[in-house]
């Protein structure tokens, strides 16, 4: 038991919460970091629905119109929760494009 505990047998819980607290934040820090989104990325991401829907239209107006519609539909609900959070006008509108279009960071 006392492995666990670099304090010994008489931890002390509040140096061992600040300890856990620290180690979080750092985790999440990280995490946040490895997602983040930029413009560029953005912009390949949208470029790439873009020819995904002219390529489905092609297929036939039910395919482009159901690609279209899927993320015009989750950029309108994100920009909704954005307004939600309190964000206003173009900083709503720059955070619902890179949540919409950001994944095209990983490609």
């Amino acid at each position: 038991m006392t492995a666990r505990w670099p304090e010994g047998p008489a931890a002390d819980p509040e140096a061992a919460r600040e300890r856990y607290d620290s180690d979080l934040r750092a985790a999440r820090s990280t995490l946040r970091e490895f997602l983040r989104a930029d413009l560029p990325s953005a912009h390949l991401g949208l470029g790439v629905v873009v020819a995904s829907v002219l390529v489905g239209l092609f297929a036939g107006p039910a395919a482009g119109a159901l690609v279209a519609g899927a993320f015009a539909l989750l950029f309108l609900a994100a920009l909704a929760v954005m307004f939600l959070r309190g964000l206003r006008a173009a900083e709503a509108g720059r955070r619902a494009y890179l949540f919409t279009f950001g994944w095209a960071n990983w490609l």
